[in-house]
């Protein structure tokens, strides 16, 4: 039960000024009146809009200690526009401005499914085009070799795996054993599934769930979290809070790295 003064006015707003934050798209706020909480996606004068992980949207006036940060009061407050400068894109390379994708080189990206390819897509997608690699999605690596074998690898044309749950002794491990070569690297992240590379604090999550053995583990995520039990609305849910390489753990960010430099590297 919230506290009032003798006026009527709640207590946490009776207090000393709070810290003012720039209502940034992505912060993860609750509103202190409603308890609402969300991820900012607007902020116009004098209102900023927060989406729960439900989608619901709702649009809250920006009054001082009207939210809280990590428990904390906060003063939301307009982003102040940055200064004109160079553009970086969501992976953080400088962008170029004005440049046209290249004409899709011979090598190529493979990783395991659409979910895959479109966090890639998301993250490293401005990257891709200018050095014309493509990134298609196998749906699986048990034919992987058979893929491997068909795509006839050579120093023109390198070809990139991404796989997940690459950890000594797994099933992935093996395969990846069986077709890595001097035209072909196979790297991959510990992740039962790509969804974990996402890092939880961009979700509002403490932490991503223990699914217990035998479960379908996206759906059993779903049922831990309180979220519908709809695995493409949790994903595109999940894929709307990435922004940027800083939503994502380093251990997927440089195995993709590594696979971009691998495919892009010019023929000995």
């Amino acid at each position: 039960m919230r506290e009032y003064s003798p006026d009527l006015t709640p207590q946490w707003k009776r207090h000393r000024p709070a810290p003012e934050v720039p209502a940034e798209p992505g912060t993860v706020v609750e509103e202190a009146g409603t308890g609402f909480c969300g991820a900012v996606v607007a902020c116009e004068a004098g209102t900023v809009t927060l989406e729960d992980r439900f989608g619901k949207r709702r649009a809250f006036p920006l009054e001082p200690r009207g939210f809280l940060l990590e428990g904390a009061p906060v003063t939301l407050v307009r982003p102040s526009r940055a200064p004109a400068g160079p553009r970086r894109t969501a992976s953080g390379s400088l962008a170029v401005p004005g440049a046209r994708a290249r004409v899709a080189r011979a090598g190529r990206i493979y990783v395991e499914g659409r979910h895959d390819a479109e966090l890639v897509e998301r993250v490293w997608g401005d990257d891709l085009r200018i050095e014309g690699v493509v990134v298609e999605y196998l749906e699986g690596v048990d034919d992987l070799p058979a893929v491997v074998a068909g795509f006839a690898p050579g120093p023109d044309a390198r070809l990139g795996v991404l796989v997940d749950h690459l950890v000594p002794g797994s099933k992935e491990s093996r395969i990846a054993a069986q077709v890595s070569g001097e035209h072909v690297l196979v790297a991959g992240h510990p992740y039962v599934d790509v969804w974990q590379a996402v890092k939880p604090s961009s979700l509002g999550i403490a932490a991503w769930p223990a699914v217990p053995p035998g479960q379908d583990w996206k759906t059993g995520v779903c049922r831990a979290l309180g979220w519908p039990e709809n695995t493409g609305a949790a994903w595109q849910h999940i894929l709307s809070r990435v922004g940027s390489y800083r939503d994502l753990e380093p251990s997927l960010l440089g195995r993709v790295e590594e696979l971009i430099d691998f495919v892009t590297a010019p023929a000995a």
